[in-house]
């Protein structure tokens, strides 16, 4: 090589180790300016944050604590965790460390069990609040896929056996659910109008659901808009076209409130104040069956304070948030793992003397971001309906009758 040449290659290096230089230099620039932008109350997170402090001291010390915080025990957390990480979890870079999937987790649950603003989990978590908006429906989405085997419409076998627990538990044979509806309140949508302004004078979508003997959604449909009423808003749901076409075994029904057109599939009471005993006693043992679905709801409210008030989200989130909460809400009523000691409990009666004993879920403040669907205005039904309630009647204080309903009753 003469020396032509190597001045080449020479100058050819400088400019290739100046080009490194200048990169190099470029990214401590960018990684100093970082430093700069986030507040240093914040760069504490991994020391003083609400994972690594509060919630380690509260699973230590107080469990009863740490339960109310996020609405289940530590070792729930740690195998929703497992489920969930990998797709939760981003991989750290040269200018970050990624967010801990466990902080993620956390920050949800404690937005969905309590509903506090973006601003309060930013203090308790120490993130910030555009971070937090970006992932808390990144997070439902997979808790819910998780889950998803928890809140399936039931198979043919499936409503065997619930028709079965309704017999055995609830002494109403034939019946393989209770439905009812809410409102769940949201803040109008941006140039929404009217669409989802309900009789409540309030913006909403729908969660329409049916509950099973052990208080777990069966069938939810979540997202008809809160304008449509009466008995529109049954119509509405994707359960209604369900039913209609035979989603349930023949001469089998479900039992519903006056919210809901009576049907050959749908049992609700008799109307008025001046019924026979038979139309009494029938009004009785319905009340008793769909009061499940009635405490399904009420500790679906308690248990996530997130339906405390309107929800400041898109209509499109906000039904992805309360599919997580009812497939949590399942999950969590058959998982070994939950502290029963905390949990709600549900309303039960005392025979002998004809009383009723309300849940403790019911202590809670009332929800004024669930609120229930109208009654409805239809009368029309079919003589195949009626005839359906009268068999049912006629039955209750036959053959089906059972010892304590006269008691009930007064």
């Amino acid at each position: 090589m003469n020396r032509l040449q190597r001045n080449r290659v020479n100058k050819l290096i400088k400019l290739i180790v100046m080009s490194i230089l200048e990169e190099v230099d470029e990214e401590i620039s960018v990684i100093q300016k970082k430093k700069l932008w986030v507040r240093k109350w914040i760069d504490r997170r991994d020391k003083l944050g609400a994972t690594n402090c509060l919630l380690k001291e509260l699973a230590f010390e107080d469990p009863k604590e740490y339960f109310d915080s996020l609405r289940m025990s530590e070792s729930c957390v740690n195998f929703l965790l497992t489920k969930i990480h990998s797709q939760i979890q981003r991989k750290d870079t040269h200018l970050r460390s990624a967010i801990p999937a466990i902080t993620k987790l956390q920050v949800v649950l404690y937005f969905l069990a309590t509903g506090c603003s973006l601003r309060s989990l930013t203090h308790i978590f120490r993130l910030g609040k555009s971070t937090i908006s970006e992932f808390i429906i990144e997070v439902c989405e997979a808790i819910y896929e998780s889950l998803m085997e928890f809140i399936k419409i039931p198979t043919f076998t499936d409503w065997k056996i619930i028709e079965n627990g309704f017999r055995e538990q609830w002494n109403f044979p034939g019946c393989c659910g209770a439905i009812d509806g809410k409102h769940v309140v949201i803040k109008a949508p941006p140039e929404s109008g009217s669409l989802y302004y309900n009789y409540k004078e309030t913006n909403s979508i729908v969660l329409m659901a049916v509950v099973d003997h052990k208080y777990c959604f069966s069938y939810i449909d979540v997202g008809c808009n809160g304008r449509v009423s009466d008995g529109g808003v049954f119509r509405n749901c994707s359960l209604y076209e369900e039913l209609e076409n035979g989603v349930l075994p023949e001469g089998h029904v479900l039992v519903g409130d006056n919210a809901f057109p009576l049907k050959e599939y749908l049992l609700k009471p008799f109307p008025g104040n001046r019924l026979t005993l038979q139309q009494k006693i029938f009004n009785y043992r319905l009340s008793r069956a769909r009061r499940i679905v009635e405490n399904a709801f009420g500790i679906l409210a308690a248990r996530f304070r997130v339906f405390e008030k309107p929800m400041p989200y898109s209509p499109e989130k906000v039904v992805k948030i309360v599919k997580t909460c009812c497939a949590l809400h399942n999950w969590l009523r058959q998982t070994k793992l939950q502290n029963r000691q905390y949990e709600y409990t549900v309303d039960s009666e005392h025979f002998e003397a004809g009383t009723s004993v309300p849940g403790n879920w019911r202590n809670e403040p009332q929800s004024l971001g669930m609120q229930p669907i109208p009654i409805s205005l239809s009368n029309r039904s079919s003589q195949r309906s009626i005839n359906r309630r009268e068999k049912y009647a006629n039955y209750f204080v036959g053959s089906g009758s059972i010892p304590w309903q006269a008691r009930m009753i007064h």
